[in-house]
């Protein structure tokens, strides 16, 4: 099927052309050494996924100060010490055709205490789940400088790496989506307040970047269409600051939503857990349509997405320009090429099997615990597929109904990571 709208090449505005339609959504791999350096285990699953027809590759998450990390496991690149490893894993995540771009991110207060028990935050407001964090301190100025200029900083060393553009995390409530949501930003400086100030130290951070990596490296941001809670950043807000990012010079916009306490970038939007629209996909495809109508750049939505005909629809007639994949590839890890031959319909697995039970113990519960257990259940076993595929394994593709034992695993994971990590770093 190589006539489909797939197949067809993106340009961006930085003058780089896209190969496909389908880029791997990143997703957080936890694979870093105890120095929080990429290992064999990065290059064996990216050069997997690299085989698989995809136009690009988004990292997990990238840290830029070892001090803050979203989870123990993070790559960590603050300066050239590793770029040996980094360059293998570059070229081992483009040795099947893909480009590979490395996505820089900072936790702010969802930096879990088994890393850092004070993280930095816009404002002092502690994220409340199961005691995991930390009540963060409020950024100085000095602070809100040092981090503009890490972002910067790793997207350098990123491109000397060989990596072939980054994506500046903007969304699920890390650092810079504190920075623009009402609810975690307090301040009364020139950090906080309206829209234009809270919007600040992204556009600050980008142009820190592009200065950086130069006119023709491309520059992503990963946007929240909206926080999903009373009082935080709206669908509104975004389409502004999307205006923003594009008289600014940005390359792509990809659209996702939430953060740790409300994770619709897990489970979708409330509407879309209603029985009546169950089946419906991309979670968050109604929003992109209403950024659409403010800009003109590239837009990549990532969430939902499982059938051919639904990615092109959204191609055709949302003005979506790229699809977003991530759970699915960690199971089909050729999801790209068998869409696009029209080998396959539907990508991804049924997720059933992935929460505790059903009724008010499954996908829709109401109850914040079991809702917690099973939202990391469906992560974490996504997380051990692509464990398993870094050593060399094929993925499962049928789940197993152990949504408990996923949530313990990733307990247990992320303590002994940690623990790791500190006494490696004493």
């Amino acid at each position: 099927m190589t006539n489909s709208i797939l197949s067809q090449p993106l340009k961006l505005p930085c003058g780089i052309n896209l190969r496909n339609r389908i880029s791997r959504s990143a997703m957080t791999e936890a694979l870093a050494d105890r120095r929080d350096v990429p290992t064999e285990a990065h290059q064996t699953l990216y050069k997997r996924w690299s085989e698989g027809g995809l136009a690009v590759q988004l990292t997990g998450n990238v840290m830029v100060d070892r001090r803050y990390l979203e989870r123990p496991g993070n790559v960590v690149v603050e300066d050239e010490q590793d770029l040996d490893a980094l360059q293998q894993w570059a070229a081992a995540a483009k040795s099947g055709g893909s480009q590979i771009w490395m996505q820089i991110s900072h936790p702010g207060r969802q930096c879990p205490i088994v890393v850092n028990t004070r993280p930095l935050s816009p404002s002092s407001e502690k994220l409340r789940i199961l005691g995991l964090f930390g009540k963060p301190k409020e950024m100085t100025v000095g602070d809100i400088d040092d981090a503009i200029r890490r972002y910067a900083r790793t997207a350098e060393i990123a491109q000397k790496a060989g990596f072939d553009g980054v994506q500046i995390h903007s969304a699920h409530g890390y650092l810079i989506s504190q920075f623009l949501s009402p609810i975690t930003n307090h301040r009364s400086d020139e950090w906080g307040g309206s829209l234009e100030n809270r919007a600040r130290f992204l556009r600050r951070v980008f142009a820190e970047v592009r200065g950086a990596v130069g006119s023709s490296f491309p520059i992503a941001v990963k946007l929240n269409s909206a926080d999903f809670q009373k009082g935080g950043f709206t669908l509104e807000e975004c389409a502004q600051v999307a205006k923003w990012l594009e008289a600014d010079g940005i390359d792509l916009i990809e659209l996702s939503g939430g953060t740790y306490e409300q994770m619709s970038f897990v489970n979708g939007t409330q509407e879309e857990r209603r029985e009546s629209t169950q089946k419906r996909e991309a979670y968050f495809l109604e929003y992109a349509r209403e950024v659409r109508k403010a800009v003109k750049i590239p837009i990549m939505v990532t969430g939902g997405f499982r059938s051919r005909s639904a990615m092109e629809r959204a191609l055709t007639e949302d003005g979506i320009d790229m699809i977003g994949l991530a759970r699915p590839t960690c199971v089909q890890p050729d999801a790209a090429t068998l869409l696009i031959d029209g080998a396959v319909d539907q990508v991804g697995i049924e997720e059933d099997g992935l929460v505790i039970g059903r009724g008010r113990f499954g996908m829709n519960a109401q109850n914040w615990l079991i809702n917690l257990v099973n939202t990391v259940s469906r992560v974490e076993y996504y997380a051990w597929q692509m464990n398993r595929m870094s050593r060399g394994q094929l993925p499962q593709t049928k789940a197993r109904n152990n949504a408990i034992g996923y949530f313990i695993w990733y307990l247990n994971r992320t303590t002994m990571l940690g623990l790791r990590r500190k006494i490696t770093r004493r």
